[in-house]
């Protein structure tokens, strides 16, 4: 009889309260999986596809399989919609990226973490789209900040690996501004001063700031881009002007040039 004692593989990887401890293993079917320790054990997911492998209705996700339904519905008169039922099922579903998202954080995978992240926005998209229940659309609404923060974060720490500091602060800036359109859309304006992922990005703004400055280059590259949402066109085509003529200076600086 096999031994199915789970301790076997928990020995030497203590589960830690407050902390997030997952790892990559390869499978018995070859395949790169996570895992995720929690207090009474582990959690085991693929790596791609829906985290546990199976595939609702012949769909890679659930999610899918509604869009698929909604398009097709779509197509004619009908409006497509989701029951109180779909939407729990939707957020079972959900909850298992975001174990896989939150471990792939862990891990430093922040490629995947926009994978998984992306979806999970896509879903409450769609429910927020197609459920009728209003209850039910709250029930994953509420999470739509926390989302767009690790959305957020694993986009910038992307950019920070390639040492790009002003795409880091502009993404920042941007999931900042994601939030608290979102809190203002729902008539909670009073929320933003609460928040705890406003806080985050916050402080994690100050920290990549402080940490590295911005050269002028990115500076006008970020205000370009602000000009560019306000639709402050003539300050853009100043920005853009600016821009190319510092990338002309320093492409004829020669080596060793100073600016004195």
């Amino acid at each position: 009889m096999n031994n199915l004692d789970l301790n076997d593989l928990l020995d030497g990887w203590p589960h830690e309260p407050g902390q997030v401890k997952a790892r990559k293993i390869i499978g018995r079917d070859g395949r790169e999986k996570i895992q995720l320790r929690i207090d009474l054990g582990l959690i085991q997911m693929e790596m791609h596809g829906r985290p546990d492998g199976l595939r609702p209705h012949g769909f890679e996700s659930l999610l899918q399989y509604h869009q698929a339904k909604a398009a097709m519905m779509n197509s004619g008169e009908q409006v497509y919609t989701l029951s109180e039922a779909d939407v729990a099922a939707l957020q079972q579903e959900g909850a298992q990226y975001y174990h896989r998202y939150l471990s792939l954080f862990q891990l430093r995978d922040y490629e995947n973490v926009v994978r998984d992240t992306s979806r999970n926005l896509e879903m409450l998209d769609f429910v927020s789209e197609h459920a009728t229940d209003e209850d039910s659309k709250w029930m994953l609404e509420q999470f739509r900040p926390y989302v767009i923060m690790m959305n957020t974060r694993a986009k910038a720490s992307l950019e920070l690996q390639d040492g790009n500091t002003g795409e880091a602060v502009t993404l920042i800036e941007a999931g900042k501004e994601k939030i608290e359109t979102f809190y203002r859309s729902i008539g909670q304006p009073e929320w933003i001063e609460s928040s705890n992922e406003l806080a985050f990005l916050n402080d994690w703004l100050r920290e990549v700031r402080d940490a590295v400055p911005l050269t002028p280059l990115e500076l006008m590259e970020r205000d370009l881009k602000r000009a560019i949402d306000d639709e402050a066109y003539e300050r853009a085509a100043e920005l853009r002007d600016a821009i190319r003529s510092l990338r002309i200076s320093k492409k004829q600086k020669l080596p060793g040039e100073s600016n004195g």
